[in-house]
């Protein structure tokens, strides 16, 4: 088996740049690698093989100004409308939709030249951190079969861990493109919502989520990452959370000019020994690397989960409920389990809304107050590395740490409406990756990217096994 598909996304361009390989060629070895794994796996919604090939011999054949993605086989999550392809966000309700039009970063992967190769699984309406539903059934971890990959964006990242594509589109409102590249060995960006293109989303970013909600960047190294951001980002003056920003990269100096406050949890949910050793190990690589990282916990990070918990929990089941209505039967068994989640609570009264919107913005503005020492912030994904396919609760340090709870360290960050990269650290005992999670203030991506391009350059990406 070629390992080609296992090099990163920048590496395939330059051989396709420098005509070393046919974008046919290069689409071949991912077909194969597909057709090898995906039975296992399970990550593709709508997947025809022709039609990647299709594509591809027209590509080979053009003779016009190549972009800079041109060639790059890539596969986007089936909540961002892709047209022509299956995109139903994993629900029975929404079977057989196929958008007429292109998100607005889809349509940019398409000018840019990149080849889609399909769209991804995801869980049934996006709300949950594993990947399944009634529609496509369930998506494994290429680390270990009986393991999720995470969610939402689990398919993306189960693809994109093992070269059955080079790069991806993810969606993040509670770490959906983060806590999978976490589970799987991977890099991904939650950026500034505004930032990245948001108009096509499934369901659209509006109301909380547009604050919580942005469609993001996976790929497996974050040189990678960052040349999709920088591709695909920019203002798109049709959305109502447009940012006019450029992208504007950080000299190292810049970069060092950043002090950098780190904490290994948040003394609510306790993470494993081996999650606080990566989270020093990236201490002292970008120490190494002439950083000052300091110890530094914010304050208001629990106020800001439980704000999380009424803008995603409470509120998304308000947003689905006119849709779900009558129909209970037909909803995915993780689906109902995010509804019960959410009906623990009371439903939130239009005061209760009202105070919550409020607080969004007196929350956001203690926290930008407390980094202002510190505009950059590490610490970990997730306080375990990937689950067995339903499991709910651990034991850590002697504590029990249930669902929800395990995940909570990338909440924060939607709430702030912060960039956040993850990259791959460290490993469990079993051998499973874990990813640390760097974050910066609100439009400052490029401080999240280059920091956290510093860390990946220290470790880097590991292929599964099952890859080849």
């Amino acid at each position: 088996m070629s390992k080609l598909v296992l090099e990163p996304a920048v590496a395939q361009l330059a051989m396709l740049r420098e005509r070393r390989i046919s974008v046919s060629e290069l689409a071949e070895e991912h077909l194969a690698q597909i057709e090898r794994l995906n039975p296992q796996l399970n990550v593709f919604t709508d997947f025809d093989p022709e039609r990647v090939r299709a594509q591809a011999r027209k590509m080979d054949a053009y003779e016009g100004v190549r972009g800079p993605l041109f060639g790059l086989p890539v596969t986007v999550k089936s909540s961002i409308a892709t047209a022509g392809y299956h995109c139903e966000i994993g629900s029975t309700l929404l079977r057989g939709d196929v958008p007429a039009n292109d998100a607005v970063v889809v349509a940019r992967l398409r000018a840019a030249g990149a080849l889609i190769l399909g769209t991804t699984n995801c869980p049934e309406f996006l709300m949950a951190y594993e990947t399944a539903n009634l529609l496509y059934g369930r998506t494994n971890n290429p680390w270990d079969l009986d393991r999720t990959p995470g969610g939402s964006s689990g398919g993306e990242s189960a693809a994109i861990a093992v070269g059955m594509s080079a790069a991806g589109l993810g969606s993040d409102s509670g770490g959906s493109v983060r806590v999978p590249a976490h589970f799987t060995g991977i890099c991904s960006l939650k950026p500034t919502p505004g930032r990245f293109p948001g108009a096509g989303h499934l369901p659209p970013c509006v109301g909380p989520f547009s604050v919580l909600g942005a469609i993001g960047p996976m790929a497996r190294s974050l040189r990678d990452v960052e040349l999709m951001f920088a591709t695909l980002g920019g203002q798109d003056v049709t959305d109502p959370s447009h940012a006019p920003v450029c992208y504007w990269a950080r000299s190292m100096d810049e970069l060092r000019a950043t002090k950098i406050g780190f904490f290994e949890d948040d003394e609510i949910a306790p993470v494993t020994a081996e999650t606080r050793e990566a989270v020093q190990a990236a201490v002292r690589a970008l120490r190494e690397a002439g950083f000052c990282v300091e110890s530094f916990r914010p304050k208001v990070l629990e106020p800001m989960r439980q704000l999380w918990w009424k803008l995603f929990v409470q509120c998304g089941e308000m947003f689905y409920r006119p849709l779900y209505s009558g129909r209970e039967g037909e909803l995915s068994p993780i689906f109902a389990e995010f509804l019960s989640i959410a009906r623990t609570r009371k439903e939130l009264m239009p005061t209760e809304l009202l105070s919550a919107w409020a607080e969004l913005d007196t929350l956001r503005a203690k926290m930008l107050e407390e980094m202002r020492a510190h505009p950059a912030l590490l610490c970990p994904v997730a306080s375990v590395p990937a689950w067995r396919h339903g499991e709910r609760s651990w034991v850590i340090e002697g504590r029990s740490v249930e669902y929800l709870d395990a995940v909570r360290h990338t909440q924060w960050f939607n709430v702030l409406g912060a960039p956040a990269a993850v990259v791959p650290v460290g490993q469990s005992p079993e051998g499973l990756p874990i990813g640390v999670q760097i974050a910066a203030r609100p439009y400052e991506d490029e401080i999240a990217l280059g920091v956290a391009a510093i860390v990946d350059a220290a470790f880097g990406y590991r292929a599964p096994k099952i890859a080849g």
